[in-house]
């Protein structure tokens, strides 16, 4: 399906910008932003909550605020979004860029937070390209290393109880596939920068938070309490 009529709608349309709308750190008219990547099921959102009870981080997850502009009412993009989902296909970054804009700039409206954890983005080397070159730079990535048959079987698991469409076993194939071939790249390519920190995801949860506590405190960043 061709995301045709993304120029139509305002609320959705990329701003012509020739820097950042934001650059990196935590005053004004700055925002820090940390990637979280790792393959389905690889525990992404348990430790982010972690991180934003310990660090003062706000989480916008861009699958959460995709399935969010699918139920919306009167959403032009509804329709697409809930077929690329269910296909386990990447939405066009044009939609989950702006919608992650849209999020950063109201939080730090609202309550002038501006650290921000993004969870599940950037997915493909144009989304990370792009988001980087028009909203800011992000400090590094944290990704999530866990291997696919753990991860099946936690999203397997999930499935009994979430409800999420594409938390079966053909759906996740398609996942799984999709993030090997579009988002180890992304990973990569941040790896040769020295903004990838990698964690062992297959442990218990408490066992990947302290890894994660431990590499943050490399990289200076501090718990807020």
């Amino acid at each position: 399906m061709a995301p045709t009529n993304l120029e139509d709608n305002p609320a959705l349309q990329a701003p012509k910008r020739t820097k950042p709308l934001f650059s990196p750190g935590i005053d004004t008219n700055q925002a820090l932003v940390l990637f979280v990547l790792g393959g389905p099921g690889a525990g992404k959102g348990t430790q982010c909550a972690n991180l934003v009870r310990d660090y003062g981080f706000t989480h916008l997850s861009a699958g959460d605020l995709l399935r969010e502009e699918q139920d919306r009412p009167g959403s032009e993009f509804g329709d697409m979004i809930k077929s690329y989902i269910k296909e386990g296909q990447i939405v066009p970054m044009e939609v989950t860029i702006q919608l992650l804009e849209n999020a950063m700039t109201s939080t730090i409206k609202e309550k002038g937070d501006r650290k921000f954890l993004i969870d599940g983005f950037p997915r493909k080397m144009d989304q990370a390209l792009a988001f980087e070159e028009k909203v800011v730079p992000s400090k590094f990535t944290l990704f999530f290393d866990c291997p696919e048959e753990t991860m099946k079987e936690r999203l397997l698991q999930r499935g009994k109880t979430s409800g999420r469409a594409d938390d079966n076993e053909e759906s996740i194939k398609k996942r799984f596939r999709t993030f090997v071939e579009t988002s180890m790249p992304v990973v990569e390519m941040f790896e040769k920068e020295g903004r990838c920190v990698k964690v062992d995801a297959t442990k218990g949860p408490e066992e990947v938070y302290e890894q994660v506590r431990a590499k943050f405190g490399e990289r200076d960043v501090q718990p807020v309490k």
